[in-house]
């Protein structure tokens, strides 16, 4: 039954994502499946009410509870992609694959909200929202929060960033600002400057609002502060809104 129960969840993961492409061929599911398709899986799901099917105009499509049944398991997904790749940089798709069969709405919240309600996944994609996010909950403590909350001085690590901008990413990769990093906030007006690697960097807020870092920087001093650990500061300052 628990074998059966995921094969389901798979066929309504894949659903999910049809859905948000605007796609609804089932000829397209049964590609997506990777050869493994099986119609009386899809029947199964017409019989739970979760999926509509037809089969004259070989269209799919899920049906409302479908839709609230695939939305929590594409969370799961990508709630366990985030967590792994930021906090642990481990192989996400893997292991998210297994914690979106395993975990519980309430597990899921839980690490949303120590996270700090990330808006998307390491791909890219857009996290569903739950509970914990409409209600902005903070019952695990938030060990996330923006870099606009950090105190001029703090030294913080870099949780993961919330961009939806490439090339605003990969000008912060290239600055060395992302997840596992540490870094120093230096001023914040007339604009934020922080310090990375040994480099001052100069940002407008709409950047800085979108570095999530660590709430608990204890870990961060010990690293910065350890003797023969320090690194020859290099003058340096980019200006530029990205």
């Amino acid at each position: 039954m628990a074998e059966l129960k995921r094969e389901k969840e798979e066929y309504l993961e894949i659903l999910w994502e049809m859905k948000e492409q605007g796609r609804t061929n089932i000829e397209e599911l049964s590609e997506r499946i990777n050869g493994e398709f099986e119609i009386r899986m899809v029947d199964e799901l017409v019989i739970d009410g979760l999926v509509d099917c037809d089969e004259k105009d070989r269209n799919i499509c899920l049906t409302q509870d479908g839709i609230e049944r695939a939305r929590q398991i594409i969370r799961g997904h990508r709630i366990g992609e985030r967590l792994l790749y930021d906090v642990f940089g481990n192989d996400f798709e893997t292991g998210a694959c297994e914690f979106e069969h395993t975990s519980t709405i309430e597990l899921v919240d839980g690490i949303c909200t120590l996270l700090g309600h990330p808006r998307e996944c390491p791909h890219g994609m857009p996290i569903p929202e739950g509970d914990c996010c409409r209600n902005s909950a903070k019952t695990v403590g938030n060990a996330v929060k923006p870099l606009t909350e950090t105190q001029v001085g703090e030294s913080v690590r870099v949780a993961y960033i919330n961009s939806r901008d490439d090339r605003q990413l990969h000008k912060l990769d290239g600055l060395q600002i992302k997840p596992g990093n540490v870094i120093k906030l230096h001023q914040r007006y007339p604009c934020y400057v922080i310090e990375c690697e040994g480099s001052n960097i100069a940002m407008d807020e709409e950047i800085v609002s979108s570095i999530q870092v660590w709430s608990n920087s204890t870990q961060t001093q010990t690293r910065i502060e350890k003797p023969g650990n320090q690194t020859k500061k290099r003058s340096g300052w980019w200006t530029k809104s990205l």
